[in-house]
C-alpha cells in the first residue's frame, strides 16, 4: 500500500507509541499516564481496557484499530496510514497497545512507516504479557535451578508455512513463552514434544492475566491441547512452558477474587486527579 501524505506540508503533530502493560490499569507506567492525558487523539487495540481508555481526556478522538484472532477491526496498512494522517491535523496522537509495542505489537513496522513520513515520534515502553503474566502467576521465567534463560515467541502464524525451530525451543534449560499460540496449541505440543522436550514438562495458560478475570490452566505438556479447548479458557491467554511452572503453586499470590473490578478512580485519586 503506497502511503499518502500531503504534498508540500510536514506533520505538525507527534506519534506517541505507548504500551498499556498487561491489563492491571496500575501496571501502566507514569509516562504512559502522562501522554494519555493530553492525548488528541487515541488509535488503540483490543487489548487496552476500558479503565485504561476512561483515562483519555473526553474532548480527544477515540479510534479503534485492534485485532484479535479471525477479526481484525483495521488491516495494518490502514493503521499506518492513519497514524501518518492524524500527525498531519492533530499535536498528540497516541498509538495504545497492549503489554510492550516492541514485543509481538508490530511497534517497529509502525515506527518505520512513520519515519518514511517524516513525523516525529516517541516510544513508551510498557509491562510486556509475559513478565505480567507470570508475576501474577506466580511463575518466575527464569531461576537458578530451573531455567536459566527464557524464550518468547508467538505461535499465531501458520505453523506448516512457517516452519519453527522446534529443536531450540525444547531446550529443556529454558523457559518458553507462547504469545497467541491457544489456536495452534497441539501443533506446537507436537512440536516440541517431537524435538525432545519431555512430555511431562510442567505447562500453564493464564488467561485475562493480572485482571479481576484472571484464569490458570496448568498441567503437563502432552496436555495442552486439552488445556487450551477448556471452554473456560477466554482470551487473551498466554502459555508458559518449563520447569518453572513447578513454582506455581506455592508462589501464587495474586486473588482475583480480591481484586477491585475498576481500578480507574483510585488511580486518579492516588495520582492527584
Amino acid at each position: 500500500m503506497e502511503l499518502f501524505t500531503l504534498p508540500g506540508q510536514q506533520a505538525q503533530g507527534k506519534v506517541w507509541l505507548v504500551g498499556a502493560g498487561p491489563g492491571d490499569i496500575e501496571l501502566l507506567t507514569l509516562k504512559a499516564y502522562r501522554i494519555l492525558k493530553k492525548a488528541d487523539v487515541v488509535l488503540f487495540d483490543a487489548l487496552v481496557s476500558d479503565e485504561i481508555l476512561a483515562l483519555v481526556p473526553k474532548e480527544a478522538e477515540l479510534i479503534a484499530v485492534g485485532k484479535r484472532a479471525g477479526k481484525h477491526s483495521a488491516a495494518q496498512e490502514e493503521i499506518n496510514q492513519l497514524l501518518v494522517t492524524k500527525a498531519y491535523t492533530r499535536k498528540n496522537v497516541v498509538r495504545l497497545k497492549g503489554g510492550d509495542p516492541f514485543i509481538f505489537g508490530r511497534g517497529g513496522e509502525e515506527l518505520e512507516t512513520l519515519v518514511e513520513a517524516g513525523v516525529e515520534f516517541e516510544v513508551v515502553p510498557g509491562i510486556t504479557a509475559a513478565s505480567g503474566t507470570s508475576a501474577y502467576a506466580g511463575i518466575p521465567l527464569t531461576h537458578r535451578d530451573h531455567a536459566q534463560g527464557v524464550t518468547f515467541i508467538t505461535g499465531h502464524c501458520k505453523l506448516e508455512s512457517r516452519p519453527m525451530d522446534w529443536q531450540s525451543y525444547a531446550n529443556s534449560a529454558n523457559t518458553l513463552v507462547v504469545y497467541m499460540g491457544i489456536l495452534n496449541a497441539a501443533s506446537i505440543q507436537h512440536g516440541l514434544i517431537s524435538a525432545g522436550r519431555s512430555p511431562k514438562t510442567p505447562v500453564a495458560i493464564v488467561s485475562k492475566a493480572t485482571t479481576a478475570a484472571q484464569r490458570r490452566f496448568i498441567g503437563t505438556l502432552c496436555e495442552l491441547a486439552e488445556l487450551a479447548a477448556d471452554p473456560a479458557l477466554a482470551m487473551p491467554a498466554l502459555m508458559i512452558i518449563g520447569e518453572v511452572v513447578g513454582l506455581a503453586d506455592s508462589l501464587h499470590w495474586f486473588n482475583p477474587e480480591n481484586s477491585p473490578k475498576t481500578l480507574g478512580a483510585s488511580v486518579k485519586q492516588s495520582l492527584g486527579h
